[in-house]
């Protein structure tokens, strides 16, 4: 790993020094680019870096000895991690802002692609995988979070993880939390550029909507907060999909009163057992609930006892913000169906809920929302997300389980209950447009192991997202932005046109994607932020 720059103060000899190794770096990395036509572009950009700031930055090039565990360390999908899996030529890991503003302006100067990545869950890998040469922007570095209890704010970067904010609001009060959601590996930057869905939605919405400031760097390289940036782009960033109109740095988003209690609860139920009843009345009743009170649904085939065969198994996972015995009167008047009991309810801080949803230990200490895996993924996946507004019958969910229970796969259909807030928020208020009429989303995922079988269990995921078809939103046929799906159409180097990129924005952003069209026109007309699906310019129209 070299690190680019020195301070102002270091004596002649140390630059040098460090000129001279800078100059065997840039000769050394121009022999590990072979015979690219972009071997001289790249040395002007790492000159170009090295001019631009006195402080180092550390990057990491195909040679280093942890340019490999770098770039796979966020690396959840075994589907990219192939040896054929395009790399990028050099991973920047800045340290300060203006690391970024450098890396902007030099790839912009020099016309190199940058991938810009604060946690890699995005399920297409976007942000460090490109069909053209590329740089990745690692925003590991950049993860520092201060909590304001008595402002109720705080300013997060876009490097730290959910699991890292959740920790450090709850290190400052129990009584606050922040509406993101259960996966507390994943990066803010992203979570909050496409809304970022959790187990509050009902309650307080989306985590864009709970954000109140944020710092850009723009194409020119500029910092730019809401007050400079003008009301347009400071709406397109909340919701608009990372990638397309800067560089998020940190975001300051608006805290949320939790109570001191909270109970949670789960109920699982096979088909045998009345899965299909209880799933039916679920699907009418779960978006009607108080706010308070938020049934995530998760649905899996399982074995029976029966050797080769499978069943469907339901999971009502609960979140009430309150008491068990609040919890019990509510549930016996809204949802008796479900027959909850005391036993089958734990109390306990809304913190501690956060490692429940995340599926570790409960028992587990605080800490856990700390951790950072680095290890090779384990399984390769495919998620497509659809959302339902309209009663789906008995027999349509009898229909749909046949479909699940084929031989050879194993689907999970994870469903979230929208209503509550997300009913009295405007479907402009920000770019997500998935508001009031919708009853739930749900996101499909594939799980296998192994590589060998990546295009039959692709096809049959297809297959099991077209057949899901009559059950879902039509006109058009919506998807969340968050779970990126390349399925729904692409472009290459990002080089789609206005009507092109119609195909997937008016799927993730209905009639919001003509005014993100618009925005991006107006703050990077030249298209510099760009991938296989972000919003084109309305001048391509």
């Amino acid at each position: 790993m070299m690190k680019m720059g020195i301070s102002s103060s270091s004596s002649s000899s140390i630059l040098v020094v460090v000129s001279v190794v800078l100059f065997s770096f840039l000769c050394l990395f121009s022999v590990s680019l072979g015979a690219s036509s972009s071997i001289g572009g790249h040395g002007k950009f790492l000159r170009c870096l090295h001019s631009q700031t006195n402080n180092t930055i550390p990057i990491y090039t195909p040679n280093d000895s942890n340019f490999s565990s770098i770039l796979d360390s966020t690396t959840r999908n075994l589907r990219f991690f192939t040896p054929t899996t395009p790399k990028p030529y050099l991973i920047i890991r800045p340290l300060t802002e203006s690391h970024v503003q450098a890396t902007v302006i030099c790839s912009k100067k020099h016309g190199i692609q940058i991938k810009t990545r604060s946690g890699g869950h995005d399920f297409e890998a976007l942000s460090y995988i490109s069909d053209v040469p590329f740089v990745v922007v690692d925003l590991f570095n950049l993860r520092s979070i201060t909590v304001d209890v008595e402002d109720r704010t705080a300013w997060v970067q876009s490097g730290a993880t959910v699991g890292e904010l959740y920790y450090q609001i709850a290190n400052k009060s129990l009584t606050l939390g922040f509406p993101a959601g259960v996966g507390p590996t994943v990066g803010v930057g992203g979570h909050l550029s496409g809304g970022g869905e959790g187990t509050l939605v009902r309650k307080y919405g989306l985590a864009a909507d709970n954000v109140i400031d944020a710092r850009v760097v723009d194409v020119h390289g500029r910092i730019l907060d809401k007050k400079s940036m003008g009301k347009d782009l400071f709406w397109a960033i909340r919701g608009g999909g990372g990638g397309s109109f800067g560089v998020v740095l940190s975001w300051k988003i608006r805290l949320v009163s939790v109570p001191p209690i909270v109970t949670i609860s789960t109920v699982i139920k096979t088909l045998e057992q009345g899965a299909t009843a209880l799933i039916h009345r679920w699907h009418d009743v779960a978006y009607k609930l108080p706010q308070e009170l938020f049934i995530r649904l998760d649905i899996e085939t399982v074995n029976t006892t029966r050797k080769g065969v499978k069943t469907i198994q339901a999971t009502f996972r609960t979140l009430f913000l309150g008491g068990s015995e609040n919890l019990l009167t509510l549930m016996k008047k809204k949802f008796p169906e479900l027959g909850l009991q005391k036993k089958d309810c734990t109390e306990m801080s809304w913190i501690r809920s956060t490692i429940y949803f995340a599926k570790y230990p409960i028992d587990s200490p605080l800490e856990v929302l700390l951790n950072r895996p680095a290890r090779p993924p384990a399984w390769a996946f495919k998620v497509k997300s659809d959302f339902v507004k309209e009663t789906i019958s008995q027999n349509g969910f009898e229909k749909i389980w046949r479909k699940l229970v084929e031989e050879g796969h194993w689907p999970q259909l994870f469903c979230s209950p929208y209503g509550g807030r997300m009913s009295e928020i405007s479907e402009s208020e920000i770019p997500f447009p998935h508001r009031k009429g919708n009853r739930f989303k749900i996101d499909y995922m594939v799980f296998w192991q192994g590589l060998e079988n990546i295009q039959k269990e692709l096809s049959w995921t297809r297959n099991m997202y077209k057949y899901m078809a009559p059950y879902v939103s039509k006109s058009p046929r919506a998807a969340y932005v968050n779970y990126r799906d390349l399925d729904l159409g692409q472009s290459k180097n990002g080089t789609a046109t206005y009507l092109q990129g119609k195909a997937w924005g008016s799927k993730y952003f209905k009639n919001n994607y003509k005014r993100l069209a618009q925005v991006k026109s107006k703050v990077d007309p030249e298209n510099f932020f760009r991938h296989e699906q972000s919003i084109p310019s309305i001048a391509s129209y």
